[in-house]
């Protein structure tokens, strides 16, 4: 069969040029000068009859050509390299992994540790951060997100629901003389008080928040935050009930309440279908999904309606 390519050694320095968005960062990632990565990208415009990048003074953007280009090309490499890697013997040692702040630090890692005791060959490395990775563009091979599950390139596999409740200190409830119904919670300041999930969450209860009752509390802007101000007597936070079973068990935040309010989101594990049969990924995914079993069962006891 005849294929017809470009050659390949441009397209590497092509793909790298419209990940990075630079051609010397291109040339650095490839140790090879900025000219040269330059003349190769000239080679394979004038092979693809046209620009693939408009070139300005500080930046390059891709063309309406290059964006069409740029994420195959991405995945093109990415699975070659990853066929090449198990035809080797085996997967890459490193799983790169990211993760919002809250999961990871929460739920990831006082369980990675099993992983790796399964998987000693590999090393994870989490990125804990709320922005979305372009899973065609970064370094990334798995990551974990907060939505419905519908992100276009993406296998998506439903872990939980994001649930939310009240939680506070044993003894900051003991010292206000119990939180027994929700308008208890008035006795106690309420943490990032102004948070739609509060009233979203006294609605759930059967009740109209109520703010001229309320003492403001600390606004700290990431949950994890007012998880550690809660645990610490601060207040009452509103958490997510899943991140937060190890907490609760250790007797360090109590939940007063079973009701739960929710936004209709939940915690998925996502990856690009293109990778979908990669080694790294297969064995992270059936680790994650294992570990998260019993939650899903849970929530299909309780309710005949799941993601």
């Amino acid at each position: 069969m005849s294929w017809d390519l470009p050659p390949l050694g441009a397209l590497r320095v092509f793909e790298a040029a419209a990940r990075l968005g630079s051609f010397t960062k291109a040339a650095e990632e490839l140790g090879m000068t900025q000219s040269a990565a330059s003349y190769q990208i000239k080679m394979l415009e004038e092979r693809a009859g046209g620009p693939l990048f408009v070139r300005g003074t500080r930046r390059i953007d891709l063309t309406e050509t290059g964006e069409m280009l740029a994420p195959q090309a991405t995945r093109t490499f990415s699975a070659l390299a990853d066929v090449w890697t198990a035809a080797k013997g085996g997967a890459s040692r490193v799983l790169a992994v990211t993760s919002i702040d809250t999961f990871a630090s929460n739920w990831l890692s006082v369980r990675l540790g099993t992983f790796q005791l399964m998987h000693p060959d590999l090393a994870v490395k989490v990125d804990a951060s709320a922005r979305l990775v372009d899973f065609t563009r970064e370094n990334m091979d798995v990551g974990i997100r907060t939505g419905t599950g519908d992100w276009p390139g993406l296998k998506a596999h439903y872990l939980f629901r994001a649930d939310y409740t009240p939680m506070l200190s044993p003894r900051l409830a003991e010292s206000v003389g119990g939180v027994r119904r929700p308008e208890d919670l008035y006795k106690v300041a309420l943490l990032c008080a102004d948070y739609s999930w509060w009233p979203s969450w006294f609605e759930a209860a059967g009740l109209q928040f109520d703010p001229d009752r309320v003492v403001v509390g600390a606004r700290l802007d990431a949950e994890i935050y007012d998880a550690m101000a809660a645990m610490t007597d601060q207040g009452a936070a509103i958490l997510t009930r899943n991140l937060y079973s190890d907490f609760l068990a250790k007797g360090q935040l109590v939940q007063p309440f079973d009701i739960t309010a929710s936004d209709g989101d939940g915690y998925w594990l996502v990856y690009l279908e293109s990778r979908r049969n990669t080694p790294r990924i297969q064995a992270f995914r059936d680790w994650v999904l294992d570990q998260t079993a019993e939650i899903r069962e849970r929530e299909r006891r309780g309710s005949d309606s799941h993601p």
